[in-house]
């Protein structure tokens, strides 16, 4: 008999979410049937898209969340008792998986962690996996940029951020960070090297760009909307490429009243701007491929990856609610 702990959401968000929103149970599983495995949760992810998808569950149910986790017991000939898994399970030390049964063409939601040689396989919650492979082929494929282009990225320091950074500064941009502290900013500059960064809390926006970019932006990877993105989408220049991951400036909200910002269409029209919002999903059948090249990255020294792990699974509500406030640097993780 196993005993799993988990999370399940108490009551739902409103406004910035607190420990009263979660709690903390147990459950008794099941004995395996034919085509099941058993895992046992070691790294579990707190990721912003959390917050505003739980708008849409039922309170009770199992917070939503991706681990890396290990097979403990099968009773399915395709995997082995200690592969170490990637899987969709949520906020849970313990699970029952039917890999034959999940659903398909969507998010990948359950595979064997490919061979990262001698890196962590926490790798697989950030730079090789989803913020990994949404950096990747959100920026390249959406903003198409160019060497000498001038790249702006919000949220800069998060795991998403810094890893369209990194992929620009590659190819041969100018870029430009936002974060929310001076020390995030010190960070960009002297460990990615940025071009140029700044603190959206104590910087204008409009006078940071005029300053960092005088001549307008070619791509703006969007990661935090309100208007503070309506700021640089002002900035952009002729046939610039917005790509619009997400609106962490919101999420906070209640989704029926969100906030007013500056009218977007007169720099959209005259500007004949891209503006193109996107889910990774999009890419779920090029998802290994995306893997291995960051893989590749890393390899060859032109990729940095910092974690920032919280250590104990009954830490995952102040892990998450950390992260929404902006206390990480790079992928913010939990440690069972």
């Amino acid at each position: 008999m196993v005993i799993a702990k988990k999370f399940i959401l108490e009551k739902p968000f409103s406004g910035e979410p607190t420990e009263d929103n979660f709690k903390l149970v147990e459950e008794e599983l099941d004995e395996l049937n034919k085509g099941e495995i058993l895992v046992e949760a070691i790294w579990l992810s707190v990721d912003p898209y959390i917050r505003p998808y739980s708008n849409h569950v039922s309170p009770g149910t199992t917070v939503m969340g991706t681990q890396i986790a290990k097979i403990i017991k099968s009773n399915n000939q395709d995997y082995k008792v200690g592969q170490i898994v990637f899987c969709s399970t949520g906020w849970r030390t313990y699970s029952i998986i039917n890999p034959s049964i999940l659903e398909k063409d969507v998010m990948p939601s359950f595979y064997v962690l490919p061979d990262f040689g001698n890196l962590s396989p926490s790798l697989g919650l950030g730079v090789l996996g989803m913020p990994g492979n949404t950096a990747l082929f959100g920026f390249l494929n959406i903003c198409d940029p160019k060497p000498g282009e001038t790249v702006v990225i919000s949220a800069a320091a998060g795991a998403v951020g810094m890893h369209v950074a990194q992929i620009a500064k590659n190819i041969g941009c100018y870029v430009i960070g936002f974060a929310g502290s001076d020390h995030k900013v010190k960070w960009l500059k002297e460990v990615l090297k940025f071009d140029a960064a700044f603190n959206y809390k104590t910087k204008n926006v409009n006078a940071a760009l005029l300053e960092a970019a005088p001549h307008g932006v070619d791509c703006y990877f969007d990661n935090v909307g309100g208007d503070f993105s309506s700021a640089v989408i002002y900035r952009m220049k002729s046939f610039g490429r917005v790509a619009v991951c997400g609106s962490i400036s919101s999420y906070n909200t209640n989704p029926k009243n969100l906030p007013k910002v500056s009218m977007l269409q007169p720099a959209i029209v005259f500007k004949q701007l891209k503006i193109e919002g996107f889910i990774v999903s999009r890419w779920a059948d090029k998802w290994q491929s995306g893997i291995e090249r960051n893989l590749n990255l890393i390899k060859e020294g032109k990729l940095i990856y910092p974690e920032y792990i919280v250590q104990g699974f009954e830490s995952l509500p102040q892990a998450f609610i950390g992260m929404l406030n902006g206390e990480n640097i790079g992928k913010a993780l939990v440690k069972v």
